[in-house]
């Protein structure tokens, strides 16, 4: 383990607003940002699903020329934040004129409106240019605030991009996740609305809720986690467990809802200040970039899968975590706390109607040889390598492979 003294860093820039109908706060929120030209981003599923709509009659509301104006909607995004909409929506943005962004939607819609707002703050068009190498990692001092107003409503409760100084973005030329870290590219303020979470999906709100359960236990397995990261992981592994089947059974449960998004936020908080080793992390962003798993799902079925093979990784919080997920160990060893503690996680991705392995995707034998190198060269894998036989080896476990 690490000294507790070592250099460390926390940073919460988000003006937080929850409760249900939030939503209606926006703009008044965007004037007190400055804004003038609000420019909403989202996709095509939430605009079926009638959300985007929800949000964007709320400025119908402000009396012309007394408030924020809503001058345009982009909703053509895809899964996992491609650049391509990036460049189409800062191009977008730039065309009508718009001065500040709002962005309504999952992990993907939050991701690459965090994509826009860094573009247009540095005059790209195209984001590839900014990350190269897979990775650009910009700290303050040499960081500095974006003055672009910018609020994000998420709607599943999941990657609590609306607060992280990570930006992922696909790029879709070598088939990878790259990774924008920047403490001002999270949105000023987030609304956290349970409403607009209520028709998520039964199979959506599970594998978004086992996203931030992942988040929460790598973020307490970090060999760099500290007091902070942890208060905000283990609260987070609680509100998880306990509300995590609730909501899955009954979507209108706002009062679990809400707990969820509260979660959602806190572990990604915990994740993104204790950022070390995240083999699980490390895993679904290889195979969600190679198979297109939606990346919550890659999550939930790597989660047990690798704490199974990387014990050592989480045996000293082991205990801790168990309490956490209301698991009975006194008098237990590290090691039986966690066996127990793999145990209780599969019981809630069974409870919750998650599949444990990838069977869905047919991934083939030669397919799963590709994944290995893509496991080692993927951002995640610099601070905790995997040697190749580990990566095949947990591969192995989630592919069966039956598919010819």
């Amino acid at each position: 383990m690490k000294m507790k003294t070592t250099l460390s860093q926390f940073m919460l820039r988000t003006g937080i607003y929850s409760g249900s109908n939030s939503r209606a706060m926006v703009p008044s929120l965007f004037a007190g940002l400055g804004a003038k030209r609000v420019l909403l981003l989202s996709d095509r599923g939430l605009e079926a699903a009638g959300i985007v709509e929800k949000v964007a009659d709320i400025f119908s509301l402000t009396g012309h020329g007394s408030g924020p104006e809503l001058v345009g909607q982009f909703l053509d995004i895809k899964q996992d934040a491609e650049s391509r909409c990036i460049n189409e929506a800062v191009r977008y943005a730039r065309e009508i004129g718009a001065d500040s962004l709002l962005a309504v939607g999952g992990g993907s819609v939050l991701d690459t409106v965090k994509g826009v707002k860094y573009a247009l703050h540095k005059g790209l068009t195209d984001i590839k240019e900014a990350i190269p190498g897979g990775l650009l990692y910009e700290q303050f001092p040499k960081a500095n605030y974006m003055p672009i107003p910018h609020i994000a409503i998420p709607t599943t409760a999941g990657t609590g991009s609306e607060v992280s100084p990570i930006a992922v973005i696909f790029n879709e030329e070598i088939q990878m996740k790259t990774n924008i870290i920047n403490p001002f590219i999270n949105a000023d303020m987030a609304i956290l609305d349970p409403d607009l979470t209520v028709g998520l999906p039964p199979v959506i709100t599970a594998f978004t809720g086992f996203d931030a359960l992942t988040h929460a236990i790598e973020a307490l397995a970090s060999p760099t986690a500290t007091g902070l990261t942890d208060a905000y992981a283990l609260h987070a592994i609680r509100l998880i467990e306990k509300n995590l089947p609730v909501a899955v059974a009954d979507g209108s449960n706002l009062d679990a809802r809400m707990d969820l998004l509260h979660a959602s936020l806190m572990g990604i908080t915990a994740f993104s200040f204790a950022l070390n080793a995240i083999p699980v992390h490390n895993m679904a962003h290889a195979y969600g970039a190679l198979f297109r798993i939606p990346h919550g799902l890659a999550n939930a079925v790597f989660l047990p899968v690798v704490m199974e093979m990387v014990p050592d990784l989480y045996l000293p919080k082991a205990t801790e975590l168990a309490q956490a997920l209301n698991v009975d160990v006194k008098g237990d060893t590290p090691q039986s706390a966690l066996a127990k503690v793999i145990g209780k996680i599969k019981l809630l991705q069974y409870k919750v109607g998650l599949p444990s392995d990838f069977k869905q995707f047919n991934i083939t034998e030669e397919a799963l040889q590709l994944a290995i190198p893509a496991v080692m060269k993927d951002p995640a894998a610099l601070s905790f390598p995997m040697p190749k036989e580990l990566i095949s080896a947990i591969g192995q476990k989630v592919v069966p492979l039956t598919v010819k």
